[in-house]
């Protein structure tokens, strides 16, 4: 569980309901289920429009990273690619192949197979940085939806308010229902707002540095598995995939 993106929704609630009760409004005021139905629904759809499916089922699935990201470290990895390196040394590359089994990740996987099955150091490089990059491109793609949701966001925002204050000038007769009616229309800006800059746009930079996360530890995975397939030393190899941590 990633406790700084729970405490800041947290705080985010916080700060916008406790101020607005602070200056002495109250949390009905902030209630308007037509201004939350415009800007959310409109946000989506939006998006649905400027978006392929493929992303789209993309951003959801990776939506749980904000919460829960991959839980490899690079010391675990590290540890691991020693490991193989260790064994190579011992057994040969053939003696891989139980790891192969075991091993869960694709990407990881698929290197140790073409060193396994005696491609070289050029080809594995030439086939996992393409695999790496076009893998990093569609996921960055993804969070950048939720980027893009971000400015969709407030101007969805701002259609809520003044279609808020359509309502509020067809009961110009009624001058007690002007205030009530105005305050009303404006929840839709900050729903706008606020769905944007305190959820939409930190979704989608957290997954941005997931997504980083992820395709340095790939890249850790190549330069190990090449620096098996030349027969470096295990000390070598560990000190070198060491200059990837920067903590």
């Amino acid at each position: 569980m990633d406790i700084l993106s729970l405490a800041g929704i947290v705080l985010a609630l916080v700060a916008i309901i406790g101020g607005h009760l602070i200056e002495g409004g109250s949390l009905v005021s902030l209630f308007n289920p037509a201004a939350f139905v415009i800007v959310v629904l409109g946000t989506i759809a939006a998006s649905l429009l400027g978006t392929p499916m493929t992303v789209f089922r993309g951003a959801l699935r990776r939506l749980r990273w904000v919460f829960v990201p991959p839980p490899a470290t690079h010391e675990e990895l590290i540890e691991k690619i020693v490991g193989w390196s260790q064994i190579a040394r011992r057994a040969g590359l053939l003696g891989l192949e139980d790891i192969i089994e075991r091993e869960t990740e694709p990407f990881t996987r698929k290197a140790l197979q073409m060193l396994v099955d005696g491609a070289d150091a050029e080809t594995i490089r030439h086939a996992m940085e393409m695999e790496l990059a076009a893998r990093e491109d569609f996921e960055l793609r993804a969070a950048r939806l939720y980027e893009s949701m971000g400015g969709y966001s407030p101007t969805i925002g701002i259609l809520g308010a003044v279609l808020g204050l359509i309502h509020v000038m067809e009961n110009l007769a009624d001058p007690s229902k002007l205030g009530s009616g105005i305050a009303a229309a404006f929840v839709a800006t900050v729903y706008g707002v606020g769905f944007a800059n305190l959820v939409l746009l930190p979704i989608a930079n957290k997954l941005k540095s997931v997504i980083n996360r992820q395709a340095q530890l790939a890249e850790m995975v190549i330069e190990g598995v090449l620096a098996i397939a030349t027969g470096e030393n295990p000390r070598n190899i560990e000190m070198r995939l060491r200059g990837f941590i920067h903590e």
